[in-house]
């Protein structure tokens, strides 16, 4: 079993939106792929706080109180 990614995570919860919204599946099929999808997007939420709870610790100075900086991607 291959390590999951948020970036395939994604891209499979996409699929499974499309695939929902599209095609007329039988309901069993249709709740088993629902089922993956909350699955998903559990994952995917989990991932994006431990990537936001990084970025806060990155921010912190060195008194350890947290700088607020607007994100600037441009800018470096």
């Amino acid at each position: 079993m291959t390590k999951q990614t948020f970036e395939k995570a994604i891209s499979l919860l996409e699929h499974i939106v499309q695939d929902l919204e599209t095609e007329d599946l039988p309901l069993e099929e249709a709740l088993k792929k629902f089922e993956e999808g909350v699955k998903l997007s559990k994952f995917c939420s989990r991932k994006l706080d431990e990537t936001e709870k990084k970025i806060i610790i990155l921010m912190e100075n060195n008194s350890g109180k947290l700088s607020e900086k607007p994100f600037a991607p441009d800018q470096e």
